[in-house]
């Protein structure tokens, strides 16, 4: 026996989890690390109703022994599961040797409620519209409501669940506890078609007798002004929850207790408004003691109004991760104080709220107020927040310190601003800290170097995804915005992979798009998801991510459900394009090369830059019908591979015959790195028109004297354009420019993220005077992707890292040294080099059940040491290639240590 599997999943990476949105998951298991154990070759999942069946007496699912290396997303195709239903499963394998593995530790998941029949609950709450509490730009606000139920539990109970969700965002409370730490749930998704929902294992906060269950509920996005203040979902009726709590007796019989019209509501609490655009403002003066506890008097309370569920809007557990507060930034400075405020410095432009801790005098009110940076005479820069207030209150009720952070708002921002407090004490830092929140994704990988910068802009990167993933990806964490920008998404998906485990994250808003498309008769997916614009429009570069997205998933996680989920989506966006095509030249909106550095027009046209509209629609419409038929070749539709590809090819003659002159060069006066990159990387020109189109390019790049030319579309295209030219050292030119525009420019003028324009700020110049201009946007953030791909070498070669490819690129000219570690779906991959005198070192770790090419630059084999030996073949290591600049080489899973000379 060999040792048994380990982290167990299911589906995008769930551990055991609880209130499971799908009744038909995959299972995935990593190889423990070990000298024995290379690859499997089979494998065994069972799976039962009860612990005890395991795993010889399985009643749900026996897959058999299976001949197979596959170790990840395995379907289920067992017996059909139900709501609340809890499974047990457990896995073995057999090794490359035929030696069975000891059974796994038995893993479970429990589903939730999956169908809208599963709810006896109704919607309940106040009619908070009635008030008629305008707010910016006359948006209707709705008072936070305080809602309760006091119920009996006459008898022992067993276990307890509480089934959850609102039109808006709660806070739940069993008995005054709070029954989790989730921040705003449940969530944004088109409200039209689906709102998610929660499940909480309330058993421990119950008690035999009397008990009470309390909510708290506010706007959030589903009744607030999201973007522009369009109505959308239900004219912004008044927010609502639903729930439903289910006690199992010890004797096995239920007590259910549901929202209903029998519970009771006030909106005279403390929570007086709260907005996600505007802030909170919060009256202590107002508190209800012990309001949350069974014992509390609510006979003077309103009853709830009621609204039955509609069939129309589907209720579905939620199928990625809440958001959380997952860090704390206590490391502050005071910037400046006068006799009534003080500003204080996070060091980091961060997402979340402040928590204060400040001396107050009763009735006094703090305000505080956010910004990103400052301008020159040390006041806010404010501006780029445009219509968002941004700005939280806190009316205190009695003289001393007040300890308090805001609940239902987010704020984007470095600075903070305190009034209001008692000016008799001198202000500290111990005053306030930074609660981070965003959806509760995990690490996936790091990146370093021995380069200060270069660090500095994975920093960037990494806050810049933290900042911008709260529950779905936005743009910008900050302004009167913070929506689902599909160009910014599909253009960061890699590295956001790279960076955080996100598969869940991005599968569940892609369900959101197929939802919005599905309004769309003729294939449209609009450019921000959930669609509160709602304006019937689509752009080439952005309605691209329902077929972008779900290929980059597939192949760095090699989960081929993403495929079948999205194909019949991206084969209509597929048709989008085709009926708004003469000749193959779609006639559609496009936002095209977005924010691309020194456009020739000004102003709001300039923004789109100068790679004209119907170029930037026929690349993407090539492009997008090239994947659909690599999906449909996955997928096994093998008609339909051949239909789109013969399409592609089609798409690409029209788009040279109509764009590039015969000597490659593209058509328009005005030329721009993008039009090349595009033509380029989406493979449209012929071979001998493509080698002359890479070498206006090079040109294009050296009249930038190598500086970026490239906007959204063009700059993360830029990287793997060069690197399949083999011009790897002029990429690093690039990379490593520091003035505008280039990466390290933002840096230079103190960026701690990504921002929306290259020159959004210049010490020298102050801010770009554009009201469009975040200083936390992940767009540019692409890069990051070839940084762990080509500086420290570590890349997908098959679905999932079936296959890797270590092969880092150095460039002695800038660095020393780099590495990168990635959880792979296998087990964790490692690439670490370095130049230590004449000697090039390259460390690498390769999980069980895969193989890499291993590419190690400088010097021949005869040259090649590996850990400690002359390099000779072995079982392990197999000699692909080598030649005076590059030796190539197969590897087994294991650890090595490769050494050349310079």
């Amino acid at each position: 026996m060999i040792k048994e599997p380990e982290q167990l999943v299911i589906s995008e990476s769930f551990k055991n989890p609880l209130g499971f949105y799908h009744n038909k998951p995959t299972f995935s298991w990593k190889l423990p690390v070990s000298d024995k154990i290379k690859f499997q070759s089979a494998y065994q999942v069972v799976v039962a109703s009860s612990k005890d069946l395991l795993p010889n007496k399985a009643d749900l699912w026996n897959s058999e022994k299976q001949l197979s290396s596959q170790s990840i997303f395995i379907k289920y195709e067992g017996k059909e599961l139900h709501s609340r239903q809890k499974v047990y499963w457990q896995v073995r394998f057999w090794n490359q040797d035929g030696i069975s593995s000891e059974w796994s530790e038995i893993n479970h998941f429990e589903l939730g409620l999956l169908n809208n029949s599963d709810w006896q609950a109704k919607w309940a709450g106040l009619d908070t519209a009635k008030d008629s509490i305008k707010g910016v730009r006359n948006f209707l606000m709705h008072r936070p409501q305080y809602l309760r139920k006091s119920f009996d539990l006459p008898a022992e109970f067993e276990s307890a669940r509480l089934y959850i969700t609102a039109k808006g965002v709660f806070d739940v409370h069993l008995n005054g506890k709070d029954v989790s730490d989730d921040v705003l749930p449940p969530g944004w998704t088109p409200y039209n078609h689906r709102i998610e929902t929660m499940t909480y294992n309330v058993t421990d906060l119950l008690t035999l007798g009397k008990n009470a269950i309390a909510v708290e509920l506010a706007s959030g996005w589903h009744s607030g002004r999201i973007s522009r203040g369009k109505a959308v979902y239900e004219n912004f009726a008044s927010p609502k929850i639903l729930c439903q709590l289910e006690v199992t007796l010890k004797d096995g019989t239920k007590k259910i207790i549901v929202s209903d019209g029998t519970w009771k509501g006030t909106t005279n609490g403390p929570i007086r408004l709260a907005g996600l655009y505007d802030g909170e403002v919060y009256n202590a003066n107002l508190e209800i003691p012990n309001w949350a506890e069974a014992n509390f008097d609510d006979t003077t309370w309103e009853t709830t109004e009621t609204e039955a569920i509609a069939d129309s809007v589907k209720l579905e557990p939620k199928r990625h991760e809440s958001v959380k507060q997952t860090a704390v930034l206590e490391d502050v400075e005071m910037v400046s104080t006068t006799e009534s405020s003080v500003i204080f410095n996070m060091k980091q432009n961060m997402l979340g709220v402040p928590k204060v801790n400040v001396p107050m005098k009763k009735g006094d009110t703090l305000s505080i107020r956010f910004s990103e940076m400052l301008l020159s005479d040390g006041t806010f820069y404010t501006e780029n927040y445009r219509s968002a207030k941004s700005t939280d209150y806190y009316i205190a009720a009695k003289d001393g310190y007040i300890e308090w952070s805001p609940k239902f708002t987010f704020h984007g921002f470095q600075y903070v601003e305190l009034s209001g407090f008692d000016t008799s004490v001198k202000p500290n830092t111990s005053w306030i800290k930074g609660l981070v929140q965003h959806s509760d994704i995990k690490k996936n990988g790091s990146f370093t170097s021995s380069h200060e910068k270069l660090n500095q802009l994975q920093s960037n990167i990494t806050w810049g995804l933290r900042d911008n993933l709260l529950d779905v990806p936005t743009d910008c964490p900050q302004r009167d915005e913070r929506l689902g920008w599909t160009g910014d998404a599909q253009v960061i998906t890699p590295t956001a992979m790279f960076n955080y485990d996100t598969h869940a994250l991005w599968t569940a808003w892609l369900q959101s798009m197929r939802e919005t498309q599905s309004e769309h008769d003729n294939g449209l997916v609009p450019f921000i998801i959930p669609d509160v614009l709602q304006n019937n429009n689509a752009s080439s570069g952005w309605g691209d991510a329902c077929v972008i997205i779900p290929w980059d998933i597939y192949n760095i996680t090699g989960d081929k459900t993403v495929l079948e989920e999205n194909y019949e989506m991206g084969k209509k966006w597929i048709g989008y394009y085709q009926t708004n095509a003469k000749n193959n030249i779609p006639n559609i909106h496009s936002f095209a090369d977005w924010l691309q550095p020194y456009p020739e027009k000004t102003g709001k046209i300039g923004n789109r830059g100068d790679t004209p509209r119907l170029f930037v629609n026929t690349a993407y419409f090539a492009h997008s019908a090239h994947l659909v038929s690599k999906i449909a070749g996955v997928l096994g539709k093998t008609e339909d591979e051949k239909k789109y590809k013969e399409l592609y090819k089609e798409i690409a003659l029209s788009f040279e015959d109509e764009f590039f002159d015969k000597n490659g060069k593209f058509k328009i006066k005005k030329q721009t790195q993008t039009s090349y990159l595009l033509a380029i990387y989406f493979d449209l020109l012929k071979p001998e028109t493509k080698l002359k189109a890479q070498k206006h390019l090079l040109e294009e790049i050296k009249n930038a004297d190598y500086h970026l030319g490239t906007g959204f579309l063009g700059t993360p295209l830029l990287p793997k354009v060069l690197d399949d030219m083999g011009e790897v050292d002029l990429m690093y030119k690039i990379l490593f420019k520091e003035t505008y525009p280039s990466w390290f420019y933002s840096i230079n003028q103190g960026a701690t993220t990504m921002w929306e324009r290259w020159n959004s700020y210049s010490k020298a110049e102050g801010y770009n005077p554009q009201s469009m201009n975040s200083l936390n946007h992940y767009a540019y953030g692409a890069i990051g992707q070839w940084m762990y791909e080509r500086i420290a070498g570590i890349a997908s070669l098959e679905p999932g890292y079936k296959k890797i490819r270590m092969a880092p690129i150095p460039n002695v000219e800038y660095l020393k040294s780099a590495s990168a570690i990635v959880k792979t779906p296998y087990g964790e991959a490692s690439s670490s080099w370095k130049i230590e005198g004449n000697s090039f070192i390259l460390d690498i770790v390769i999980p069980p059940n895969t193989s890499a090419e291993v590419q190690i630059p400088y010097g021949e084999k005869e040259n090649l040491r590996v850990n400690g030996n002359d390099f000779t073949e072995t079982s392990n290591l197999k000699l692909i290639s080598s030649d005076k600049n590059l030796i190539k080489v197969l590897a087994e899973p294991g650890t090595y240590k490769f050494q050349t000379k310079l």
